[in-house]
């Protein structure tokens, strides 16, 4: 045996040794690491995106779009306005599930604001965070602080982000990711649920954790407006209701509304869905093997359909919900109709979202960069599942008269 001196002298000489691989080790699995969406054929970094926020963020930075500095509130207002999103989307989380989970608690929730290809979110005395949607790219992220006084926006291109936005849950890809979780007093997570599934058919019950939910809705059973703690007993529950610990006049409107949440979530769940299978069919078609092409092609075109059309969403509760009137009025105002006046944008709120249920996600940006043999077989599937002929498994839960109303819908709308 080694005495300990010897011991330690040849623990010594060998660590010194092992200095030299140990300092390679980061270089070569830093580049092993390259994610294949910044590889080509998609070179997510080379490409110049052609998203909504992109689009403005010059004149922004430039003052040539003039935004309201009174106040971080009336920032965002004018931000939402000039990005065309109703501040009635406002939703309240208040979990650090967050690049600014520092400045997120119950006692500062962070807000959330949406139309079909922007994402806000906003942290009092904290960050703009803004993700929009490329139609070939998917996600681009952006951070930045509200300005003070007269001195220029300055928006930073984000890459952090992609540690929870391009990960396992929403398939490595540039995508949305939107959780559900019981947090603690401080907002830290204790519990989470649906993991890396998303989209209107997680059931209700297993939503709107670490968030705020206000309005009519019914839904008794739900994780949203609690905090927990841990104990040898287990989880243990405690209300939260939304602005005891906040103050409402902080925010542009008072409300975390139910139908928010619930276009929120339809959203985030077509937007990952559909970025995954941009990536996939663009990965299949620069390889140019017809067979595997084919497959992906079907595979996608008929998850999709199956998902525009609300083939799987969950179920809502006795009585339906009510939703918030600003947002139903400046929800409906983005309509496109028919000459008969319907529209995928009219609600239901009894027993289902829609009445006309085939998604209003199909003109956003998500679906139109759908590369083209993709889009074209979405549209044959569509086409096949709302002909009342002839029993289609993506519309068997439709009435007749209901496929007709999409099919005329589609047709007037000019999307195929």
């Amino acid at each position: 045996m080694f005495g300990v001196q010897e011991t330690m002298k040849r623990g010594i000489l060998f660590l010194l040794a092992l200095m030299p691989m140990l300092l390679v080790i980061p270089t070569a699995e830093a580049a092993k690491r390259l994610r294949d969406f910044e590889k080509p054929p998609h070179n997510y970094w080379q490409r110049a995106p052609q998203d909504r926020f992109t689009k403005i963020k010059t004149a922004l930075e430039t003052g040539k779009l003039p935004l309201d500095r009174t106040s971080e509130k009336a920032f965002v207002v004018s931000l939402l306005k000039a990005l065309e999103i109703s501040p009635a989307t406002q939703t309240l989380v208040y979990s650090t599930t967050s690049l600014q989970l520092s400045r997120i608690s119950p006692r500062n929730p962070r807000a959330l604001y949406f139309n079909e290809d922007v994402y806000v979110g906003w942290v009092p005395r904290g960050q703009i965070e803004i993700a929009s949607i490329d139609p070939a790219l998917g996600g681009i992220y952006y951070i930045f602080d509200i300005p003070r006084g007269p001195v220029p926006i300055r928006i930073e291109r984000s890459a952090r982000c992609f540690n929870c936005h391009a990960e396992f849950e929403n398939g490595r890809v540039p995508g949305l990711l939107l959780k559900s979780v019981v947090p603690g007093p401080g907002g830290g997570s204790l519990e989470s649920f649906h993991g890396d599934i998303t989209g209107h058919s997680i059931p209700l019950k297993d939503r709107f954790g670490g968030w705020h939910l206000t309005g009519k809705h019914g839904i008794t059973d739900h994780w949203g407006n609690m905090v927990g703690t841990l104990s040898p007993a287990g989880l243990k529950k405690s209300a939260n209701p939304p602005g005891r610990q906040f103050r409402w006049e902080s925010y542009p409107v008072s409300t975390s509304d139910v139908l928010a949440h619930l276009l929120h979530e339809h959203q985030i769940g077509f937007v990952n869905r559909a970025v995954k299978a941009t990536y996939e069919t663009r990965s299949a078609l620069a390889a140019g093997n017809v067979g595997e092409t084919k497959a992906i092609i079907a595979k996608y075109s008929a998850l999709l359909t199956r998902y525009l059309l609300f083939a799987d969403e969950a179920k809502f509760p006795a009585g339906g919900i009510g939703g918030d009137a600003l947002l139903k009025k400046d929800f409906a105002k983005r309509a496109r109709r028919t000459k008969a006046g319907l529209s995928l944008r009219d609600f239901d709120l009894h027993t289902r979202m829609f009445k006309h249920r085939c998604s209003y996600m199909i003109h956003s940006a998500a679906f139109t960069g759908l590369p083209t043999p993709l889009k074209q077989q979405i549209f044959a599937e569509l086409r096949a599942a709302l002909n009342p002929a002839k029993p289609h498994l993506a519309s068997a839960h439709l009435p007749d008269a209901e496929k007709r109303a999409i099919a005329a819908i589609l047709t007037a709308t000019k999307v195929w």
